[in-house]
């Protein structure tokens, strides 16, 4: 999507007291452009370009998955050196502080999704035109979106209602309890599901299935298993989606945005971006971070060999497990079957996430090739839903028959057959579902918060300190300008 860029009030004064003049013609003269953030919406345009401009920070969350992985025990850190990328190493290791700036970065990008949703809300009420209630329900759906991920990172977080955060906001507004932003993400989903169609004007585009299933995993985040199965069973009798036949296609080109597809953040490599400005590109930035580093050969190209699996997730998958091969590139066997040369970084383990490494394309690409990958973001799949759908019913203890169902879905297709259908009960099957979630989603970004919200973090994860790593630190520089208002989360 194109990005626009807003002034701020304070910018817009500053700009002003920098044109003053001694000369009275220049100072009497009428403003050239006068419209503000105040007096910004006017019509049915302007409240759809803020609405792409909401969307926008979406392309950012491409470090929210990527440390998804990291900080879980799908993968290792990577990169060149122990001192590559620092926040990285420091959340492999759970040795992270309050100062890190990749921490920072998700608190200041999906907080700035916030206020971009915030702007749209609190001037709703402006002015009337067709087709309001359908930008209001994609602007909430939005807001719930950049709420969920801040409530999965950091807990507790400040809440402003329908209007924009403000300088000394956090002097005076406190952080909300995580049931309260709850709440919030949960009124905003059901208003967007009522509101959305089933079917979207343009890709990448909010949905009624889109809203019905981020609210189903806000209640299942809660172990409210009765209201995310019932909601998840709405998402299914929609009978929009299905799972597509063959795994690997999902995540090529002619993939995205297909029958699987619930939600997808949409990149392009029409727009380059620079290393002082990642949140700057159009294109999937964990992609090329995800890639081997210095490789020559075919499909692929090069990247960073950063957030590299473990071959404790490559050796977890079944044998005739079809999905194996399509999450993890073994860069080995790979150089000896096609001739391709790559260089060992640092933590080599042998394996790449396939899912999201880059792919060769055309030369037209614009800007650094490593910073601009066009891999659109699957950020909820059909897969993931029936498996979420799976997990409410078998822990709520409401239908094991479904549950099993569900399950064996997903595993049907891994598999290609019916021998490997699940016929466990009880606690039994939770453990079978909760083991198929991470062998389906390998390299999604979800294996961290699955672990923590199931309270497995602690038994997985290495260096993982129960009562402290459950969230993360509220970056330093936000408990600071409070002056003392805002609270460090638990132990850091």
């Amino acid at each position: 999507m194109k990005k626009y860029t807003y002034i701020s009030i304070t910018a817009a004064a500053l700009f002003s007291l920098l044109t003053v003049s001694c000369n009275d013609d220049f100072v009497n003269r009428e403003p050239a452009y006068s419209i503000d953030s105040e007096n910004y919406f006017n019509s049915k345009t302007d409240y759809e370009n803020a609405l792409v401009a909401a969307y926008d920070p979406l392309q950012s969350s491409y470090v929210n998955v990527i440390l998804g992985e990291i900080a879980s025990d799908n993968t290792l850190a990577g990169g060149e050196s122990q001192t590559d990328v620092i926040g990285f190493q420091q959340i492999d290791d759970m040795i992270h502080t309050p100062v890190n700036s990749n921490i920072r970065d998700i608190w200041n990008w999906m907080f700035a999704g916030v206020s971009r949703t915030n702007y749209i809300l609190e001037f709703q009420n402006k002015i009337e035109f067709e087709g309001k209630k359908q930008i209001l329900a994609e602007t909430r759906f939005l807001r719930a979106y950049y709420h969920f991920e801040l409530v999965k990172w950091f807990g507790e977080i400040p809440l402003k209602g329908d209007a924009r955060f403000k300088i000394g906001d956090e002097k005076t507004i406190v952080r909300s309890s995580v049931a309260d932003v709850y709440a919030s993400i949960e009124a905003d989903l059901i208003y967007a599901s009522e509101n959305l169609n089933a079917s979207a004007s343009q890709n990448g585009r909010a949905t009624k299935g889109a809203a019905l299933s981020l609210l189903g995993k806000a209640y299942l985040f809660q172990n409210n298993f009765a209201k995310a199965a019932t909601t998840f069973d709405q998402v299914i009798a929609l009978q929009k989606y299905s799972l597509v036949a063959d795994y690997n296609s999902i995540f090529e080109a002619e993939g995205e945005n297909g029958a699987e597809s619930v939600f997808e953040v949409q990149y392009t490599d029409v727009e380059g971006a620079g290393f002082g400005c990642l949140q700057c590109s159009e294109g999937n930035v964990a992609v090329g971070f995800n890639g081997p580093r210095n490789y020559t050969g075919t499909v692929f190209t090069s990247g960073f060999s950063f957030n590299v699996p473990t071959a404790k997730i490559a050796n977890a998958f079944e044998v005739g497990d079809n999905r194996k091969d399509v999450a993890i590139l073994d860069i080995k066997d790979w150089a000896l079957k096609t001739g391709a040369t790559y260089g060992e970084g640092y933590e080599h383990t042998g394996f790449f996430n396939r899912k999201y490494i880059p792919r060769k394309r055309s030369a037209s690409a614009a800007g650094d090739l490593n910073l601009t990958n066009p891999n659109n973001y699957r950020a909820i799949r059909y897969a993931d839903v029936l498996l979420m759908a799976a997990e409410a019913n078998s822990k709520g203890n409401i239908d094991e028959a479904k549950a099993r169902g569900y399950l064996n879905q997903v595993r049907r297709r891994a598999f290609g057959d019916l021998n490997h259908d699940i016929t466990a009960s009880g606690p039994a099957l939770t453990d079978f579902i909760l083991a198929e979630r991470r062998l389906e989603l390998v390299g999604e970004g979800h294996r961290f918060f699955d672990l923590v919200r199931t309270g497995k973090a602690a038994q997985e994860i290495p260096g993982f300190t129960a009562g402290k790593n459950e969230v993360f630190p509220v970056p330093i520089e936000e408990i600071q300008f409070s002056n003392g208002n805002w609270k460090q989360n638990p132990n850091y």
